[in-house]
């Protein structure tokens, strides 16, 4: 049989649990870890308001605005830079061109290259301008004027100057290792024409003519051999109101012995010329041995 106890008949019970005080539970960071957390917090902010102010300093500094930063605007045309640009990488654009009015400059510590590569990635054509010089590289170069007209053209396998007048005020003229081949060859007014070959022959050659023209000059041809005039199919005609032929050999004298002033040119087989006192007939028989 089991009794119960009332509340009354177990007085100790309610001693001992007023005697007792109640626990308290702390919730929280304290000590150290408390000051740790504050002080993680005020960097933090600290490196935010320093990021920000830095970032309002660039953005300012680098001129940043809607358009575009710096010198650099973007257009509906494409990019616009104004003022002098270094660019330290490699520049891939479509078009570069100046504003109206201002001329464009590339200007480079060494020199400037422009390469024109196929599909291939293989160098077809090149410009280099650098401190030597220009140098230029590709299969054909042109140069033509403002109206389409062509001035100069050379490939490989000839030059062409297609400008109205050729040039050459080098002092001592032109030189062409190989055969030239032109319609007109002319000197400047009051200047000499002067074709000269110190160390070989001269060859003239026309499948119509050569004509060799001096309106206000003298014409004169000097060599150290031989100088030749031939005509295989014409003749050669020597038209002016005076011809002389200077140093000729003299043949004997007439018989008659008078002293003429009067000469008749021989011609001998092998085509020497000297002169001969002319007479009734021929005397040029007389004065054969000057053909030997």
């Amino acid at each position: 049989m089991v009794r119960m106890m009332t509340q009354e008949q177990c007085p100790h019970r309610n001693n001992v649990q007023s005697t007792e005080k109640p626990q308290v539970y702390k919730v929280g960071i304290y000590g150290w870890r408390k000051r740790c957390l504050y002080f993680f917090v005020l960097l933090l902010m600290i490196l935010i308001v320093v990021n920000l102010a830095l970032t309002i300093w660039i953005l300012k500094v680098m001129n940043f605005t809607i358009d575009g930063m710096g010198h650099l605007r973007i257009t509906e045309r494409g990019l616009k830079l104004e003022g002098d640009s270094e660019f330290l990488q490699p520049l891939y654009a479509k078009e570069i061109q100046s504003r109206p009015g201002s001329p464009l400059f590339l200007q480079s510590s060494k020199n400037v290259s422009v390469n024109i590569l196929n599909e291939k990635k293989q160098l077809v054509s090149q410009l280099v301008a650098g401190s030597h010089g220009v140098h230029a590289r590709g299969k054909m170069l042109e140069v033509k004027s403002s109206a389409g007209k062509l001035l100069f053209s050379a490939d490989d396998h000839e030059v062409v100057v297609g400008a109205e007048k050729l040039r050459v005020m080098g002092a001592e003229g032109a030189v062409f290792s190989n055969s030239v081949e032109t319609p007109h060859v002319r000197a400047e007014p009051f200047k000499e024409l002067r074709l000269e070959s110190p160390t070989r022959s001269l060859y003239m050659e026309a499948p119509k003519g050569v004509k060799i023209e001096a309106d206000a000059g003298d014409f004169q041809v000097t060599c150290r051999s031989d100088l030749r005039l031939e005509s295989k199919d014409g003749e050669i005609s020597l038209d002016a109101s005076k011809i002389k032929l200077l140093r000729l050999p003299e043949g004997k004298a007439s018989p008659s012995g008078t002293r003429q002033t009067v000469f008749e040119v021989c011609v001998c087989p092998n085509g020497k010329l000297f002169l001969s006192q002319a007479g009734t007939g021929s005397t040029c028989q007389i004065s054969s041995n000057l053909c030997l």
